[in-house]
């Protein structure tokens, strides 16, 4: 075993924390839901970037390139000034969602270049301007712009010109689980002479000024303590104990002089009142350095926020280093000779541990794409913190919130009380837990870290999330938002994946079955009306792609059967059933349910397909279409989305040697063959080549003829199949918009390949062409599924009209091929993600530097939407692999 593994076994056994620190500081805390504490509910204006310096916040902490441990009680991170700035950068900034002409957006070049999953190695990079920070003008633009133009971009200012910027790099090793040195590197990229402050920072997560017993821990406040001048500065906290950190010289060898304050709010600044004594704020550094206000800080060595502040001039090109350790009570605190041999041990351990993971059959920059994308999966874990009662009714120390909050935003999940590390979307524009990004973010995960994988899924099933009712909280905003139940696939790939390794987890698989049974019923009562087997979901994540909203009342006053929410059930149920029959092989009474979800799996395939003549298929087009059905008639809404798609990802195969192992389960299949022939009709059976298993049964929504007809639409380059991946629109819409007359208004879906062009039903998201890493590796399963029962009887023309015939094994790869090459570097040594900026193709301190976004254009494979989405974005480290 590698030395990375041991530390995993170590800490999964509980015998070392070596989980105890790691990067799970929030790129943003300010503005979030939790934050806010407005009357009207407005988030981005109550607590905005202006104020993030000057105010304590209640529920977390923000910093740059920064770490804390799981917990967040004492947090570790940058502080930059260039001399020209406004502001002391202490964390990212980005525009609201009312700022952005495509809503909220980080406005920062930053990168997450390397992480181990215990965190004993960790390499980000920020890319620091030497002018002033354009804040204004980035305002100013994007608002300026109308929904029909790009964001304006930090690139975009022209602020990299003649390279005047600084690379800050910081690097952090662990010698042991609570011993930690922190390697800054700051080079001066450009061609003359620059001055750059750096303050390293330390500072303890404010839990006294509330109130909440659960907060404070204990009657001690935390402190920090310097015994002298440049000794190591001392923190002491109830709980976690004595922690020390040392600086080290800078490059004139002399030593910082610590500066002191409190993690408090800045009263005076933010709400106008005088402080009737001497009162140092959360912003005294800001006001020390910025503005010379020498009184700013504490005069003696002591406070709850302190920083070593060093001022570097740097020759042009020139680099220097900056050395700390932060260390617990009882380890050594001096910086010794050790550092750096720590840090090559430490290196050539992450090489080691990605050697194994990654293919050496793949090529160069697959590997680097593949590295830094598990690096952005491991950089993006965050604390998170929110406990719903207690937001709702406010804390005893500080003014009461508003009573129309009571009954406001996430007053039904009272019971939540969040306070975990959990893996985010993405730490500044998502910097709060989503339920099916989540699951996405497993799948690579587990191939690094299954123990942790296998926590998360489980996470969010516990009590203290999972609704009584048995819904699964959805995201910050609104908890009540209904995501694609994927969830189980998620769990039952994670069991395969770490199963493979030799981590067969039964226990893990019926812990988690368990509490999905009780989601899944949830599901079926409220989502399935009516009993047809027909389900809404309204929003499901999928933002703007309906005609109208699918989360309010459908015009016409009618009721909207959806096609993806229907196949979603039908997935969740294959599912469902696969891991029944898992569990059954060792626990004999999940036979009766492998026998339900069968059963209803059947049913819901037969709705989608037959429920009222046709289902939701539509025999003119050979798609499948959302149904709108009111008093008077119905209407099949016939935009080609992948709404229209998501019905081939419910296929499950069935085996009958496996089967014939479960004599329950058996018998009420064959009763059911010979009792329920029309649902038998959708059933395909086959004598299977391996005479091991003798005949496969095939469970899947579309039959033959369905499949066929979709993958003609799925594979056409003039509807859903793009150079980079399959489309969330067909470009079909481009020239032929689908329009839908209701209620005095004409609603309109066109294909739009990047940018949204309203704010309808999302700010900065668009479903309404580009390209999605989730939605294309469901697919891309499917269609593997598919390959295992049809094999080479089935072919298919890819792309539709080019005489080139492929198994369905071929297509996928086709797919992973497209998908993966918006990474990877072209013949002029372009990535497509990176679209036309020039910086990433010609510059060497650019061209291996890769962002992971949220989504994709539809045409030109450019990133849209959040830059550090490396939660399901990081899916493509899998598609490599598996093409390696």
């Amino acid at each position: 075993m590698s030395n990375e593994i041991e530390r995993l076994s170590a800490d999964a056994a509980r015998r070392e924390n070596w989980k105890r620190w790691g990067p799970y500081l929030s790129e943003r805390q300010w503005a979030t839901v939790r934050e806010d504490y407005s009357a009207t509910g407005d988030s981005w204006g109550y607590l905005p970037h202006d104020h993030a310096r000057s105010r304590a916040y209640r529920w977390g902490e923000d910093g740059l390139l920064g770490i804390t441990d799981r917990e967040c009680r004492l947090c570790f991170a940058l502080a930059l000034w260039n001399g020209q700035d406004p502001i002391l950068k202490e964390r990212l900034f980005g525009l609201t969602g009312p700022e952005g002409n495509h809503g909220e957006d980080v406005k920062e070049l930053y990168y997450y270049l390397d992480a181990t999953p215990t965190t004993s190695y960790l390499k980000a990079l920020y890319k620091y301007p030497q002018a002033a920070f354009p804040y204004a003008r980035l305002v100013d633009e994007n608002r300026r712009r109308s929904k029909l133009e790009p964001e304006f971009e930090l690139l975009d200012t022209g602020i990299f010109a003649e390279n005047r910027y600084f690379d800050v790099t910081a690097e952090y090793a662990k010698q042991a689980p609570d011993d930690i040195f922190i390697r800054l590197t700051l080079t001066n990229r450009g061609p003359d002479p620059a001055t750059l402050h750096v303050l390293p920072q330390l500072w303890f997560r404010n839990t006294w000024s509330w109130g909440k017993t659960f907060e404070a821990d204990s009657a001690e406040q935390p402190r920090l303590f310097q015994a002298a001048v440049q000794s190591p500065i001392e923190a002491r906290h109830p709980t976690l104990g004595r922690y020390y950190l040392t600086a080290g010289p800078g490059p004139d060898g002399q030593l910082p002089e610590a500066l002191f304050t409190e993690n408090e709010t800045n009263v005076e600044r933010i709400y106008g009142i005088q402080a009737v004594s001497a009162h140092y704020s959360k912003d005294a550094f800001h006001r020390y350095i910025i503005d010379r206000e020498l009184g700013a800080v504490a005069p003696f060595r002591e406070g709850t926020k302190a920083a070593f502040p060093y001022v570097l001039n740097l020759a042009a090109g020139a680099a220097v280093q900056l050395r700390l350790r932060l260390c617990a009570e009882g380890s050594p605190a001096e910086l010794s000779a050790q550092s750096e041999q720590v840090f090559a041990a430490r290196i050539a351990e992450a090489d080691a541990f990605y050697a194994a993971r990654i293919s050496p059959k793949a090529g160069g920059d697959e590997r680097r794409v593949a590295r830094q994308a598990y690096a952005g999966l491991l950089w993006s874990k965050q604390f998170y913190h929110y406990v719903v009662e207690s937001w709702l009714e406010g804390d005893p120390a500080p003014p009461k919130p508003p009573d129309s909050r009571r009954g406001g935003r996430n007053h039904e999940w009272r019971h939540l009380f969040a306070r975990d590390v959990f893996s985010m979307p993405d730490k500044w524009e998502y910097p709060w837990f989503a339920a099916w990004d989540l699951a996405f973010h497993m799948l690579p995960m587990a191939r690094l870290d299954p123990a942790f994988a296998k926590e998360q899924l489980l996470l969010l099933l516990r009590e203290w999330y999972l609704h009584p009712n048995g819904q699964v909280p959805a995201y910050e905003f609104n908890f009540n938002d209904v995501n694609p139940p994927v969830h189980a696939w998620a769990a039952w790939r994670v069991y395969k994946i770490s199963a493979e390794r030799g981590q067969r987890d039964l226990d893990f698989l019926e812990r988690v079955f368990q509490k999905l049974l009780l989601n899944f019923t949830w599901w079926v009562n409220r989502k399935d009306a009516q009993g047809r087997n027909l389900f809404t979901g309204g929003f499901l994540g999928l933002d703007n792609i309906g005609v109208f909203d699918r989360s309010g009342p459908a015009p016409l006053g009618g009721e909207l059967e959806q096609a993806d929410s229907t196949a979603w059930m039908a997935f969740y149920c294959g599912v469902m059933l696969s891991m029944a029959l898992k569990l059954a092989q060792t626990r004999p009474p999940y036979e009766d349910i492998a026998s339900k979800f069968f059963e209803h799996f059947v049913a819901i395939i037969d709705a989608v397909n037959s429920v009222g003549g046709g289902g939701l298929w539509d025999e003119e087009d050979g798609f499948y279409y959302d149904r709108l059905r009111w008093a008077s008639g119905q209407r099949a809404l016939k935009t080609r989305s992948i709404v229209g798609v998501i019905p081939l990802f419910a296929v499950e195969i069935l085996r009958e040697a496996d089967i014939r192992k479960l004599p329950g389960f058996y018998k009420r299949l064959r009763w059911f063959l010979a009792n329920k022939p029309k649902l038998v009709a959708h059933l395909s059976i086959r004598q299977c080549s391996d005479s091991h298993y003798r005949h496969v049964a095939l469970l899947s929504i579309p039959p033959l003829d369905h499949l066929k007809r979709v993958l003609r639409y799925v594979l056409d380059e003039n509807e859903f199949l793009s150079p980079y991946g399959v489309r969330a629109v067909s470009r079909y819409h481009r020239d032929h918009p689908f329009e839908f007359q209701a209620d005095g208004q004409t609603l309109t879906v066109r294909y739009l390949p990047g940018e949204s062009d309203s704010g309808l039903f999302g700010g900065n998201s668009n479903w309404r062409g580009p390209i999605w890493m989730p939605v294309n590796y469901l697919l891309i399963e499917a269609l593997q599924r598919y390959h295992l029962f049809y094999g080479d009887t089935l072919k298919v023309e890819c792309p539709t009209g080019s005489g080139r015939w492929m198994n369905l094994l071929e297509v996928s790869r086709e797919l992973a091929r497209r998908l993966s090459s918006i990474f990877l570097k072209d013949s002029q040594g372009r990535r497509p993600v990176h679209g036309q900026a020039d910086f990433y193709a010609r510059d060497p301190a650019w061209q291996n530097l890769i962002l992971f976004y949220e989504y994709f254009h539809g045409d030109t494979g450019r990133g849209l939407g959040a830059s550090h989405q490396t939660g399901w974005t990081a899916l493509v480290a899998r598609l490599l692999e598996e093409r390696a």
